[in-house]
């Protein structure tokens, strides 16, 4: 059974030891430390020793200090009486109910010597067997009952503690919580029993636990290092010529066309040309006429600029008749391609017009001082206008009303997403089809077939409603959390149910705002972004369900604003839980558990970005500037990779 034999020492301490990594350490859970006597004997047959008193007691008998023999090894089972030692050197002893008549002390006590080492032998032998066989009869009741019923009992509680699907039950539940807060009589233990069930009662291992899942991770050797590029010489007032582009972006690509005027104004400062003010793209999905000078303070980010490129609000009437030469650059190119290539086109054409800004400057091997340039651009010289910044501070505000925390939630499952990924789990067969002929329509979108079942176990998919509880409650974020929702309408019939079920404290910018306040954003899906983008930023706890371009922007933002806490979900193996979770193969403590240990290293903590063997497998330099944009405090870097 694995006990290593020790005749000094007792059945619990051998179980028990640190050092014993025999099979029956396997399921740790079922054997509770110092208690494994009293449970097995207990089940076992009542005793507290396994039926081992009587010989016990002998001992404790023969050897007390009471006894005239003192330490002599006599067996119990032949006496009565106690030996009584005459003057007369004579000794009557009872033996069976017989008599010991006039013997000579030494031929007495050599004789009851003799006998006392043959039964105690004897005796001794017989108890060791039985003390293992007792030990053996307990392990394998112990194993029985914690071992094989034991996972069976555990899943049992853990679908009772974690129902996932019961809407009824959590309204029954909900309901009864009232009745019990309202009720003026009653049992006490009752009230605080449903209280605990509906989540009003936290427990002190859950406030400990609750405090840990909002705690940033350590940056304390980390800060950015791009405040105003040094100026060695004064720009030079001439310009090889300008350059227009149209940033892409709709509703939560909106920053994304940003990080494109981020690597826009650092390919004009490589060409040393005249930026014109960015457009943006009004034919997108989600349409929307709203232009770069009603989503930013455009006179803002050209006078932090000023000193570093040129940019215009317009081309100036000497160049507005002169037609654009239309180029689309090549993707992920380094600064020598628009030095060698562009640029002889621009000194040729003087006006140049970019097709396409997404992703033409590379991640990694740039000047460092074009690096600083491209966070300069995104966090100190574009801000949001006047409009978008105070209602998103205002929200901010009513969502830590009362001292509250909460967690900006970038669910990623609107019908475009869903239609261009592919994936359809948990979804209806005529929702699967309504999304699949969405992507046909789409002329763009070069993927057509695709297997969303094999997407999603690769972790190519986004999270559902469902997946997105799921993970929340298995981090640990109780039900009374605070979300506020950086998503559009989440697409599927009933989708949001389960998220809504299990946390009841959800909002929104339509939610928050009064009609009043929203006014000016209505039909305006950008400025809507920008408003969310403003509240994520600034929360307590950002969690993406898709890595898009949105989830790029924010959390690389957050990371240079001080490494804010970031959940970026391990989705790949997430879905495996989640499945193994729905099959019954784990309880829902393994999978809190095992959540909690993926997640453990995926919170926004620094690191060096990630190379990649091309530049389209490499880690987004606007979603970790780092190196590039935060530097280290301390000589030495000591970071993981």
């Amino acid at each position: 059974m694995g006990f290593h034999q020790n005749a000094s020492d007792g059945v619990s301490q051998r179980v028990n030891s640190p050092r014993f990594s025999g099979p029956m350490t396997r399921r740790a859970h079922s054997f509770k430390r110092g208690n494994a006597g009293g449970n097995s004997h207990g089940n076992g047959g009542g005793k507290g020793t396994g039926g081992f008193d009587p010989h016990y007691e002998i001992d404790v008998h023969l050897n007390s200090p009471r006894s005239e023999i003192g330490g002599s090894p006599v067996s119990g089972d032949g006496f009565e009486g106690i030996l009584e030692r005459k003057q007369t050197h004579q000794v009557n002893q009872r033996v069976h109910g017989g008599v010991v008549k006039n013997q000579s002390k030494k031929h007495v006590g050599s004789a009851v010597l003799d006998l006392g080492l043959r039964e105690r032998k004897k005796l001794g032998h017989w108890m060791f067997f039985l003390f293992c066989g007792v030990c053996l009869f307990l392990g394998v009741l112990k194993i029985c009952a914690t071992g094989w019923f034991g996972s069976a009992i555990d899943r049992i509680g853990s679908n009772q503690d974690f129902s996932y699907s019961h809407n009824s039950h959590l309204n029954e539940m909900d309901k009864s919580s009232h009745d019990y807060g309202y009720r003026e009589e009653g049992n006490d233990v009752e009230r605080t029993l449903m209280m605990v069930a509906s989540g009003v009662v936290n427990s002190q291992k859950s406030m400990a636990e609750n405090s840990d899942i909002w705690s940033k991770p350590n940056s304390e050797n980390f800060t950015h290092c791009i405040d105003q590029p040094r100026i060695h010489k004064k720009l030079d007032s001439r310009t090889n010529g300008y350059i227009l582009i149209n940033a892409n972006g709709g509703l939560n690509q909106m920053r994304f066309g940003v990080l494109q005027i981020c690597d826009m104004v650092a390919i004009a400062k490589v060409m040393k040309a005249t930026l014109v003010l960015p457009s943006l793209d009004h034919t997108s999905y989600w349409a929307d006429d709203s232009d770069f000078k009603d989503l930013f303070d455009w006179q803002h980010f050209i006078e932090a600029l000023k000193d570093v490129v040129h940019i215009v609000e317009t081309l100036p009437p000497d160049y507005a008749g002169i037609e654009p030469f239309t180029k689309t650059p090549i993707s992920w190119s380094k600064v020598g391609y628009y030095k060698t290539e562009i640029v002889p086109l621009l000194k040729q054409y003087k006006v140049i017009y970019f097709t396409h800004t997404d992703s033409r400057l590379a991640n990694n091997g740039l000047p460092p001082s074009i690096q600083k340039l491209r966070c300069y651009v995104n966090y100190r010289a574009l801000k949001y206008s006047t409009l978008i910044e105070e209602l998103g501070n205002t929200l901010v505000s009513r969502m830590r009303e009362g001292g509250n925390r909460y967690i900006a939630l970038h669910l990623r499952y609107e019908k475009d997403m869903l239609s261009f990924t592919g994936c359809s789990h948990n979804l209806t067969a005529e929702e699967d089809e309504e999304l699949r002929t969405m992507r046909y329509e789409v002329s763009h979108w070069k993927e057509k077939e695709i297997n969303g079942t094999e997407r999603r176990l690769l972790g190519g998919c986004p999270l559902t409603p469902r997946e997105t509880s799921l993970l929340l409650k298995g981090l640990g974020f109780q039900s009374s959390t605070r979300i506020y929702l950086v998503a559009g309408e989440a697409y599927g019939n009933g989708s949001m149910q389960y998220l809504m079920n299990d946390y009841p404290n959800i909002f929104s910018h339509s939610t928050l705002s009064t009609e009043e306040e929203l006014r000016p954003f209505k039909n305006h899906q950008n400025r809507l972004a920008g408003l969310d983008y403003v509240v994520a930023l600034q929360s307590d706890v950002f969690l993406y369900t898709f890595d898009g371009n949105m989830a790029k922007a924010v959390q690389g933002h957050r990371r240079f604003e001080n490494f804010k806490k970031t959940i970026n979900p391990d989705k790949m193996n997430f879905v495996k839980l989640v499945d193994d979770l729905d099959s019954g193969k784990i309880t829902w403590k393994k999978f809190s558990s095992k959540v909690k240990k993926l997640h453990k290293d995926r919170v926004g903590a620094p690191y060096l970005r990630e190379p990649g063997e091309f530049p389209k497998l490499e880690e987004s330099f606007f979603a970790n500037p780092l190196p590039g944009c935060i530097c280290e405090t301390t000589t030495t870097m000591k970071m993981k990779s």
